[in-house]
C-alpha cells in the first residue's frame, strides 16, 4: 500500500493511493467505529490496526469514493516531522571516495541530522539560498519511516520496526557545510529535504537493500546506484541509532547516498535556479523538484 498525506479545500488528510496510481482515496470516514486520524504519524502510531482497516476501507471503497491524485495538493508524506531527520552519511563507498579518498571509509556509522523545517513535498520548490551558498547540491536517498518505538534494538529484529520507506533529497549547501565544520547548518537551510511523493508499507517491498537509486538534473542521469551497495545496511543503521536512543513512530531516516553528487565532478556541478532534479527508486516512484530563483 502507498500512502500520501494531501490537501484540498485547505484540508489535509492522509489517503491510500489506487493501483493506477492516479486516484487517491482519502482515510476521513469513521467507518466501523475506527476513527482514521488526520495525520501520518498518528496513523503510524497506531501500527497494524491502521494498515488493517485502511485495506479494508480501500477493499470496500466504491469509484465516487476517489479523488483524483492531480485535483489535490500532494504535500509530503510526514509535513512535519517532530524531530530532526536522521541521515547516514558516507554509506556508499564510491561516494565516500569521490569525496575525498579510500581512507575516508567509515567504520562505524557517522550519523548528521536535518532539521524538521527542511521538509518539501514532491513538486515544492527548492530555494537556491544564493545570499547565503553558491555550492547547493542534491543526493537522492532511501529513507526508513520508523513504525514503532523502541530502543536496544538488535540487528535481527530491526527491520520489524519499520513502517515503511520513502524518497528523500538530502539537498546540502556544501560551502557551508566546509566551513562551519559539521554538517548541521549546511544541511538544514529551509526547502532542502524533499521528501515522497508517499509511504510504501513494508509489506510491499520484501528486500529494501535492492532497491535501486536513480537521480537526474535536467533529464541527465546524475547517480545511479546499480552497481552500489550500502556499506552499512538498514538494520545495521537502525541498531545502532537505538543504542541508548529511543527511536518513535514517524522518525524518518536517510540511508545515504551513492555517487555522483554534484561536488563529485571535476569540476563541480552544483545546482542553479530552474534546475529539475528527479530521483526514482523503483516500487516506490519519483520525486521531482525545481530550484527556484529565490
Amino acid at each position: 500500500m502507498k500512502f500520501i498525506t494531501a490537501r484540498k479545500n485547505g484540508q489535509s488528510f492522509v489517503g491510500v493511493l489506487d493501483a493506477s496510481e492516479t486516484l487517491v482515496l482519502p482515510l476521513t470516514k469513521k467507518e466501523n467505529g475506527f476513527d482514521f486520524p488526520q495525520s501520518m504519524i498518528e496513523c503510524i502510531e497506531l501500527g497494524d490496526e491502521f494498515v488493517k482497516q485502511a485495506e479494508r476501507v480501500l477493499q470496500q471503497a466504491s469509484q465516487s469514493d476517489f479523488l483524483e491524485l492531480d485535483a489535490v495538493e500532494l504535500l509530503a508524506p510526514i509535513p512535519r516531522p517532530r524531530k530532526n531527520i536522521f541521515c547516514v552519511g558516507k554509506n556508499y563507498r564510491e561516494h565516500v571516495i569521490e569525496m575525498g579518498s579510500k581512507d575516508d571509509i567509515p567504520e562505524h556509522v557517522m550519523v548528521f541530522t536535518k532539521a524538521p523545517t527542511t521538509v518539501i513535498a514532491s513538486g515544492a520548490p527548492i530555494l537556491s539560498h544564493q545570499e547565503v551558498t553558491e555550492q547547493l547540491d542534491y543526493e537522492g536517498e532511501l529513507a526508513v519511516i520508523i513504525g514503532k518505538e523502541g530502543k536496544a534494538i538488535t540487528k535481527e529484529e530491526a527491520l520489524d520496526y519499520i513502517f515503511g520507506y520513502t524518497i528523500l533529497n538530502d539537498v546540502t549547501a556544501r560551502d557551508l557545510q566546509s566551513r562551519h565544520k559539521q554538517f548541521f547548518i549546511g544541511k538544514s537551510l529551509d526547502t532542502t529535504c524533499p521528501l515522497g511523493p508517499c509511504i510504501v508499507h513494508k509489506s510491499v517491498i520484501t528486500d529494501p537493500s535492492a532497491l535501486q537509486i536513480e537521480t537526474k538534473v535536467n533529464g541527465e542521469v546524475r547517480q545511479s546506484s546499480e552497481k552500489e551497495k550500502m556499506i552499512f545496511p538498514i538494520s545495521e543503521i537502525i541498531s545502532v541509532l537505538s543504542q541508548g536512543m529511543t527511536l518513535e513512530p514517524g522518525d524518518i531516516i536517510a540511508t545515504g547516498t551513492p555517487s555522483g553528487v554534484g561536488k563529485g565532478f571535476n569540476p563541480p556541478r552544483f545546482l542553479r535556479a530552474g534546475d529539475e532534479i528527479e530521483i526514482t527508486i523503483d516500487q516506490i516512484g519519483v520525486l521531482k523538484n525545481t530550484v527556484a530563483n529565490l
